[in-house]
């Protein structure tokens, strides 16, 4: 990891504290880079490079033995893997809360986190894709979905499920060739979050490691 590979990205006027070891292809990465920036927290972006090894070196292994990313180090606090670290996130840094105080809302968004996270597959992506289609089936459209639907997954504010989806949204599609069209719930939380400055700067090839 070389010293160029270390940029803040600043959201205040306050100093860093959180180091986040991220590869700018990395889905993982991105939501986590997604999440800090919607809680509007200031963080030093420091490059792991995924295709030149930098996972296998002695500094990165202390952090993390099993070689992956992204690893948030705040303070005395190591923590790995997206979905740990956005929950670390949530509970030691209230603002702009990624979980709803709505208990069958906040459980939908940890649900579909919670599958994106641990199926990131492209073939448990459709499944996904699947569950959450099926979550505005006929039983739940008429109360739910004629509140939320037309504004992204979960209203003006994004949350948890979309810090998760979003992301996964884009690379699948993109990578996989897969036409949106077909899952409109998620295509238009997609085209809620692209529209979000905090989305925008998250993306891969804004990263400070990004090649052309």
């Amino acid at each position: 990891m070389e010293p160029q590979d270390k940029v803040q990205v600043q959201s205040s006027s306050s100093a860093p504290k959180l180091l986040l070891y991220s590869y700018w292809q990395s889905s993982c990465s991105w939501r986590v880079r997604f999440a800090l920036n919607l809680k509007g927290l200031s963080y030093e972006y420091r490059a792991v490079n995924l295709d030149k090894g930098d996972q296998f070196t002695p500094e990165f292994e202390k952090l993390n033995p099993l070689h992956y990313v992204p690893v948030l180090v705040d303070g005395d606090v190591v923590v790995s893997d997206s979905y740990a670290i956005i929950l670390h996130l949530e509970q030691n840094y209230p603002q702009n809360p990624l979980l709803p105080s709505d208990p069958q809302l906040r459980a939908i968004n940890l649900q579909a986190a919670s599958i994106v996270s641990s199926s990131i597959q492209p073939l448990h992506m459709m499944a996904v894709m699947k569950y959450v289609e099926e979550k505005f089936g006929p039983e739940e459209r008429a109360a739910w979905v004629q509140i939320h639907i037309e504004k992204g997954f979960l209203g003006d504010t994004a949350y948890m499920a979309d810090v998760f989806l979003a992301p996964q949204i884009a690379i699948t599609a993109k990578r996989f060739n897969i036409d949106m069209s077909e899952f409109p719930t998620l295509d238009a939380i997609y085209k809620s979050c692209i529209a979000l400055p905090e989305f925008e700067v998250s993306l891969p090839e804004k990263q400070p490691d990004a090649v052309p």
